[in-house]
């Protein structure tokens, strides 16, 4: 079984709060017919400070896609490496026994892929294998755990990379002004993250199954018009719904497993939005409580696409990870509308037990052995 390791995770250092996003849109869009419905939608998102890539009044400006895709290159190249480092780190591994890399981002574009790049810079072995994932959105942080997990399973000592860059700032259209566009605005936030897959060994979650679903007939409800001035990001104001149709989905994947989905010990689910974990927790009969590291993220650092369900999960590993064998769910939702779900148990290598057992004895003063 393939295991999922601890994340490495980083954000920008331009900083922008609630209370700046809610006075910018005031400001910028006054006379928005629609301004206080904007106002009380992205107030009620919980995104209390997010991170951007530059500042404010740079992001709120467009150069052109041309501009901002070559910015988008120049920091992913700029800011990956150091997250790979850490999560090779967690994993006790080094490039050097690395299999594949999948590389996650919806947010920019690059041919030959940062994959290739990153095989070239950082030392990986030339017969490194390349798994660029760039159309699934918030989605492609699960997609990427599952289709490792995939290639773990096909080659059992294999151990695969995933890299996940977002920045979603550089997606600001001045000129798009419905009020899903206005609420993304004051939702997303930009991010890089990196975690390995170990074929063998490594603490966290131990893989069991997975499985993809797709939502019939609604392609559009979120989606990218490409234009001349780059990715035009539209949300039908449906989306929030879906989860009446992806909790059952989520019951389905757990059931073969003989699992109750409603019975795990955590839960890393991608937060689109608070209303998606409220939903969910409603649908699966769940407390608030469930989500929390899920909702952290969200209030921290707002929607980060397909790095959330990294974020969350290195907020479990800050809590001291979970009980070994303890059951739980990664589940991601992006266009399509799709839903990627990976179910796994905690594990934790022996020798680390060990000392933790010790770690603990020593806070309480007792003597072991």
């Amino acid at each position: 079984m393939s295991t999922l390791c601890r994340p490495a995770i980083a954000v920008p250092e331009y900083r922008i709060t609630m209370e700046h996003t809610l006075e910018l849109a005031r400001t910028i869009h006054r006379d928005h017919p629609q301004l206080s419905l904007a106002l009380r939608l992205i107030g009620n998102t919980g995104v209390k400070t997010r991170h951007i890539l530059q500042p404010i009044e740079d992001t709120l400006k467009h150069p052109g896609l041309t501009v901002r895709n070559d910015l988008y290159e120049a920091e992913a190249k700029s800011r990956m490496p150091d997250v790979i480092r850490r999560a090779l780190d967690h994993a006790e591994l080094t490039v050097r026994d690395i299999d594949m890399i999948v590389y996650v981002s919806c947010t920019g574009f690059m041919m030959p892929s940062m994959t290739a790049w990153l095989i070239n810079t950082m030392g990986f072995r030339e017969q490194t294998r390349q798994l660029p994932i760039a159309q699934l959105g918030c989605a492609g942080g699960s997609a990427a755990i599952n289709r490792a997990h995939d290639f773990c399973t096909a080659y059992p000592k294999a151990n695969v990379l995933i890299a996940a860059c977002e920045f979603c700032s550089l997606l600001y259209q001045p000129t798009d002004l419905g009020v899903g566009n206005l609420l993304s605005n004051g939702l997303f936030g930009d991010a890089v993250a990196a975690a390995v897959v170990r074929g063998e060994g490594g603490e966290g979650v131990r893989l069991e199954q997975n499985s993809s679903r797709l939502v019939p007939d609604t392609e559009d409800w979120i989606s990218y018009k490409v234009k001349d001035t780059g990715f035009h990001f539209l949300l039908d104001k449906r989306v929030p719904g879906t989860m009446a149709m992806l909790a059952p989905a989520m019951r389905e994947a757990a059931e073969p497993h003989g699992w109750d989905i409603a019975g795990l010990d955590f839960y890393i689910v991608h937060a689109g939005g608070p209303r998606i974990l409220s939903d969910l927790g409603k649908y699966l009969n769940l407390p608030p409580e469930t989500f929390r590291y899920s909702r952290a993220t969200l209030t921290e650092r707002g929607n980060v696409a397909s790095v959330v369900v990294f974020d969350a999960l290195e907020r479990l590993f800050q809590e001291g990870g979970a009980a070994n064998g303890a059951t739980g769910v990664i589940a991601g939702f992006g266009p399509g509308i799709t839903a990627e779900i990976a179910l796994g148990t905690w594990t934790t290598p022996a020798r680390r037990t060990e000392e933790r057992t010790e770690e603990l004895a020593a806070a309480q003063g007792v003597a072991v052995g």
